[in-house]
C-alpha cells in the first residue's frame, strides 16, 4: 500500500477559461484548491495539435519505471504511452445530455480513475479525459448556470459543435454554447473531486491539459482545425508536492509538457537527467528547492494549419496560404487572446521571427528552437 504519482491529462481543457488563470465567469472550485496547494504554471504551450505527442512527452520517463494503470475514455490518445492495467470507460454513443451528475461521462471516468486509486497498487495512475472534445453533456444545473435573465437558452443536446464563425454567424448561438462549455468545465471540476480526494494529501498530483477548445474568436467553434493560437495551445498545468513545497506559487516561464514529463521523472521517479535537445523536456525539480531556473526563449508550435513561435514577449502564427505564408504577430501577454495582429507595426520582431517559422514549417527543428532570436529583438514595441 503506497501513495501513487496521479496524473490527470484533460484534452480540449484550455487555461484562459479556468478561474486559477484569471477567468472570472466559471467556477471551478477543486482545481481552485488545488492550484492553491501546488505550482500553477502560466506558460505551458503545447508543441503540436496532435494530444499524442502531449502525453508522450508527458508520461514516456515516468511510465518505463513504474507499476502504471491508465483509465481512459479515449484509447486512441493513451495507447502504446504507458504499458500498464487499462480500464476503457466508453463514452456514450451518440451523445446524449445526462440528467444528473452521476450519469455524465466524466464522472462514471472519474469515479473509475478513484477506485483505481484508492486501491494504492500503482506507483502511477493515469486518468486521460477526451470527452470534452467528444460530449457535451452536462445536466442542465450545470448548463443554465451560467445564463443571464437576458440570454437564450443554450442550445439542447450533447453534441459538441464544430462551427465556423463567420459575420453572419448569429451571436446568441455562439453565446449560448460557450455557456454550455463552460457549465462542461464545472462539471469536470466537481468529478474531478473524486479522484484527487482518493488520492489524499501524500500523493504528487499532475493536472494538465492537452489542448484547448476554439469558441469562436478566429473563425471556429468546436475541435476542427485551427492555426495555434493561444486559445488552442496555452495549456493549464498544476503540479503538486505532497510535502508542501512551493504551495500557492506560480511560475511564468515558457514550459513544454515534456519539461513536466521530465520533471516528474526526476523528481518522482528518481531518474537522471541528461542533456537534452532544446525541443526535448528538461526538468523543473529545482523550482521546489531554490525556484532556480533558466527560462525558456522560445517554443516553437507545428500543426496541421501552421506553425507558431511563442516568446515570453510575443506570439507569430506562420499560416501556410498557397501563394505566400502569411505572418500574424500578437503582443504578451497583453493581447491574451490574439485579437491584435500587429506585424505591420512591429517590423522588426518579425523579420527575427520569421526565419525560425520558416525552419519550423520546413522540418528543420534544430535551427528553430536553437537559432538566435536577435540581440535587437526588443521585448515589445
Amino acid at each position: 500500500m503506497h501513495d501513487p504519482l496521479l496524473v490527470v491529462t484533460i484534452d480540449r481543457l484550455p487555461a484562459w477559461i479556468l478561474p486559477a488563470y484569471g477567468a472570472t465567469w466559471v467556477a471551478a472550485p477543486v482545481i481552485d484548491r488545488l492550484a492553491a496547494r501546488g505550482v500553477v504554471f502560466d506558460g505551458v504551450v503545447a508543441t503540436s495539435d496532435d494530444p499524442r505527442d502531449a502525453v508522450r512527452g508527458l508520461l514516456a520517463r515516468v511510465a518505463d519505471r513504474q507499476s502504471a494503470a491508465v483509465v481512459t475514455d479515449d484509447p486512441e490518445v493513451t495507447a502504446g504511452v504507458c504499458q500498464g492495467d487499462v480500464t476503457t470507460v466508453p463514452i456514450a454513443s451518440p451523445p446524449l445530455q445526462a440528467t444528473d451528475e452521476p450519469s455524465s461521462n466524466l464522472a462514471r471516468l472519474f469515479a473509475a480513475a478513484a477506485a483505481v486509486v484508492a486501491e494504492r497498487r500503482y506507483d502511477l495512475v493515469w486518468c486521460h479525459a477526451g470527452s470534452l472534445g467528444m460530449s457535451w453533456d452536462a445536466a442542465d444545473e450545470f448548463r443554465e448556470a451560467y445564463v443571464d435573465p437576458d440570454d437564450p437558452p443554450p442550445p439542447a443536446g450533447a453534441a459538441v459543435p464544430t462551427l465556423a464563425v463567420t459575420a453572419d454567424t448569429d451571436p446568441d448561438l455562439v453565446t449560448g454554447l460557450r455557456h454550455v462549455f463552460a457549465g462542461q468545465v464545472t462539471l469536470l471540476d466537481r468529478c474531478l473531486a473524486r479522484v484527487i480526494d482518493a488520492a489524499g494529501d501524500r500523493s504528487t498530483i499532475l493536472v494538465v491539459g492537452l489542448r484547448g477548445m476554439p469558441l469562436g474568436l478566429h473563425g471556429r467553434l468546436g475541435p476542427g482545425p485551427l492555426p495555434p493560437y493561444t486559445e488552442v495551445v496555452r495549456l493549464p498545468a498544476i503540479l503538486v508536492d505532497p510535502a508542501g513545497r512551493m504551495a500557492g506559487q506560480r511560475y511564468g516561464g515558457l514550459v513544454t509538457p515534456a519539461d513536466l514529463g521530465e520533471t516528474l521523472a526526476e523528481s518522482v521517479a528518481g531518474g537522471a537527467v541528461s542533456p537534452h535537445e532544446p525541443w526535448q523536456g528538461r526538468s523543473l525539480a529545482s523550482l521546489f528547492t531554490d525556484w532556480s531556473i533558466a527560462a525558456r526563449d522560445r517554443v516553437i508550435v507545428t500543426g496541421a494549419e501552421g506553425v507558431a513561435v511563442v516568446t515570453p514577449a510575443w506570439h507569430l502564427i506562420r499560416l501556410p496560404h498557397h501563394e505566400e505564408p502569411v505572418l500574424r504577430l500578437f503582443a504578451k501577454p497583453d493581447d491574451l487572446f490574439d485579437l491584435c495582429d500587429v506585424a505591420d507595426r512591429c517590423p522588426r520582431v518579425v523579420d527575427d521571427l520569421r526565419p525560425l517559422a520558416e525552419a519550423a514549417a520546413a522540418g528543420d527543428r534544430p535551427h528553430a528552437w536553437t537559432a538566435p532570436l536577435g540581440a535587437g529583438m526588443p521585448l515589445a514595441e
